[in-house]
């Protein structure tokens, strides 16, 4: 589950409804300063459990560069709605609302993060041709490890339930394990309250489906790599989802630039802004020029 450290919205930036073919999608935009001459602008897709204030660091110190940046909650996710039908939730669909969002807000560069990058990756394989795609703690294929027991255990836990049942399973879900580990990691009130309003405002059948295609991802690099898209890989050394190792191979059959960011984890995003920040805005201008 990702935490945002802050939910104080950063300079000339502001929650706005991003509308398109595919439906209207709650997102925050941050605009670049007066004057300053705007860069191509840059999309960001959260991962699973996630949302648009996962990237709250990042923004201002992305359209401080002259760029316009818009982060979005996916359908099903946080304040955007979904649907009750697991087929909407399949990957192919969320990239198709991607690339219509991009489409619509005239994206130059995209971001995925984690299940965010798989749902990327599928937006490219279906047509769409942004000037760059990173993928940002994001493997090739299904989440293993230690994640991937966590969410078994959650599908687990669910099973079987009716589906007008599964908020309140979800919500005994925040209860004994996700709200203790978060006051655990040190989360303030006000952090808390957005957490458990975040996680009880998913679509419970965009929970459930996303993880289960979380757990099933197939490898689609050779066929991305084909795309011929401008690609960074960038992680954590210590992420804990996709091992760095794996990324890393991933990154060198996709020809992509890689980083690695020292002393972050598989929120970089949140725990190293800075250097984050640094490495798209580097890596979009070079795109660019």
């Amino acid at each position: 589950m990702s935490t945002p450290t802050s939910l104080d919205l950063p300079d000339r930036t502001r929650p706005v409804t991003v509308s398109c073919e595919r439906g209207a999608f709650a997102a925050l935009e941050a605009s670049p300063p007066a004057g300053t001459g705007e860069l191509g602008t840059a999309l960001l897709v959260p991962g699973y459990t996630g949302s648009k204030e996962d990237f709250i660091s990042l923004l201002g110190q992305l359209a401080a560069a002259g760029r316009r940046v818009l982060a979005i909650d996916m359908r099903g996710q946080y304040q955007t709605p979904g649907p009750d039908d697991p087929a909407a939730y399949d990957p192919a669909q969320l990239g198709a609302d991607v690339a219509a969002i991009a489409g619509a807000t005239e994206t130059t560069h995209l971001l995925g993060h984690s299940f965010g990058g798989l749902v990327a990756r599928e937006a490219v394989l279906g047509g769409y041709a942004p000037a760059s795609l990173t993928l940002m703690s994001s493997g090739p294929s299904a989440l293993h490890g230690p994640r991937a027991k966590e969410l078994r255990t959650m599908l687990g836990f669910l099973a079987g339930t009716a589906t007008p049942d599964l908020k309140g399973k979800i919500e005994e879900i925040w209860h004994a394990a996700l709200e203790p580990q978060a006051a655990q990691a040190g989360a303030s009130p006000r952090i808390l309250a957005f957490l458990k309003d975040r996680m009880l405002g998913n679509n419970p059948t965009g929970l459930v489906t996303m993880a289960t295609h979380l757990l099933s991802a197939e490898d689609k690099t050779e066929a991305l790599a084909a795309r011929h898209i401008k690609t960074f890989v960038l992680y954590g050394e210590d992420d804990n989802a996709w091992p760095p190792t794996l990324q890393e191979h991933m990154a060198t059959r996709l020809g992509a630039q890689r980083l690695c960011i020292p002393g972050a984890g598989h929120n970089p995003n949140v725990e190293a802004p800075a250097t984050t920040a640094h490495a798209l805005t580097s890596f979009w201008n070079a795109t660019e020029s």
